[in-house]
């Protein structure tokens, strides 16, 4: 657990001292990428707290999320259908139902 919270910080401290900006044509990407990423990070605590987290399991989670989200949402561009809101409805449901798990388990200890 000291390492998600070293690796937060570090991530944070990395992000305001070299701040970055993209071209906003990427801006629905991004969104879907943090959304994705999210997911995982939630379903990775999760498990953590259930004494069930495998890393092979997250990081192949993580990429494999981040993937999927960006080729629905590069597909649905391309067919000029808005795809970009399955991912957020699926990974916005999943990111608030590990939040309630890790609260049930919270609150329980």
């Amino acid at each position: 657990m000291l390492i998600v919270i070293v690796g937060l910080i570090v991530g944070l401290l990395i992000g305001l001292i070299l701040p970055y900006t993209y071209n906003t044509v990427y801006s629905l990407y991004i969104s879907v990428i943090i959304l994705a990423s999210l997911d995982s990070v939630f379903g990775g605590l999760n498990a953590n707290l259930q004494k069930k987290f495998d890393p092979k399991i997250f990081i192949s989670g993580f990429i494999g999320n981040t993937v999927i989200a960006v080729i629905l949402t590069l597909f649905g561009e391309r067919v000029g259908v808005p795809m970009y809101y399955a991912t957020i409805v699926v990974f916005g449901s999943r990111i608030f139902n590990n939040f309630a798990e890790i609260r049930r388990i919270l609150i329980k200890k």
